[in-house]
């Protein structure tokens, strides 16, 4: 008599891509004069913008880091992988 049980054993696991969501907003709502949110997401040439700024600006441009913070914690999981993972949008 057969099995009607499908084959799952040579099926490979699904991936779950990395989510940097969480992180990537709290360090922007904390550090994001420091614009680290940006190096966590990758984005280097924006982070050092950030960074720049906030020493121009004498951390005004803080307030961006802040913004994105909140944002990136508000999207849901996929429209942030989608995003600013997947799209690399680099600014809000």
């Amino acid at each position: 008599m057969e099995n009607s049980k499908p084959e799952t054993w040579n099926t490979p696991p699904s991936v779950q891509p990395e989510n940097k969501k969480i992180i990537a907003g709290v360090l922007g709502i904390i550090f994001g004069y420091l614009g680290i949110h940006k190096f966590v997401l990758g984005y280097t040439k924006e982070g050092v913008i950030q960074l720049v700024l906030s020493i121009v600006t004498c951390g005004v441009a803080g307030i961006i880091g802040f913004i994105e913070g909140i944002i990136y914690l508000t999207k849901t999981d996929e429209e942030f992988y989608q995003t600013y993972q997947v799209g690399k949008k680099g600014w809000f």
